[in-house]
């Protein structure tokens, strides 16, 4: 399981010109389940991404948890996280889940953050999404469990 975790002042997902998520201050999360992931992994990576200290404190250094600051997620699923580019030009995505076992995991994991963060929006998964996003720092982190 990957997770790419941007720390934003805002950002929003939209499917077929309508806003589907939108958060102001937290996360954007890309999440990516791949062959023989499981549950256990997505519980350790909802507490580490929840956990995590990456947001600034009174002294501004980097010291306080998303759960600290009350703030939001945005988790987009995103299967081209698991691609293979070792052979020629067209990445080869045969690591990723299965679509059935993959949307079963992005929804474990959200409802696994849901117990730390009150507000945890979302994509549609499968669908062409549009994502936007004002990075904060910037911070991009990657997770991988």
């Amino acid at each position: 399981m990957k997770l790419v975790v941007q720390r934003v002042s805002e950002a929003k997902v939209e499917v077929d010109n309508k806003i589907v998520g939108k958060i102001g201050n937290g996360f954007l999360v890309l999440f990516g389940a791949g062959q023989g992931d499981t549950k256990e992994q997505a519980d350790f990576l909802a507490e580490k991404l929840c956990n995590l200290r990456v947001f600034r404190d009174e002294n501004d250094k980097m010291n306080l948890s998303i759960k600290d600051i009350k703030g939001e997620l945005l988790v987009v699923s995103q299967f081209t996280l698991y691609a293979d580019c070792k052979k020629g030009n067209r990445p080869s995505f045969v690591n990723a889940a299965s679509p059935d076992i993959a949307n079963e995991l992005y929804e474990y994991f959200m409802n696994k953050c849901k117990t730390n963060v009150k507000n945890v929006q979302k994509g549609i998964f499968g669908a062409h999404m549009k994502v936007s996003l004002l990075n904060d720092g910037p911070v991009t982190i990657i997770l991988e469990k």
